[in-house]
């Protein structure tokens, strides 16, 4: 999570992914190196290195469901 600031509204970032998988989103690394650097330039960045409990509990539901 990182809050890019706008003035005085801060809006946080949230992702799943790290950094280093931004290029399997973004095409062009130029763009995606682009994004970060703009994106993370005077922020601090909290990296939780945990799974997502939504994650979990959807990869949960779909092992516990009948196959069609």
């Amino acid at each position: 999570m990182c809050c890019v600031d706008h003035g005085r509204v801060r809006s946080p970032w949230v992702t799943d992914s790290p950094f280093a998988a931004w290029d399997r989103i973004f095409a062009d690394p130029g763009l995606c190196a682009a994004i970060a650097d703009r994106i993370t330039f005077r922020r601090t960045l909290i990296q939780t290195c945990t799974e997502s409990y939504r994650y979990q509990a959807t990869e949960f539901e779909r092992q516990a469901e009948p196959p069609q």
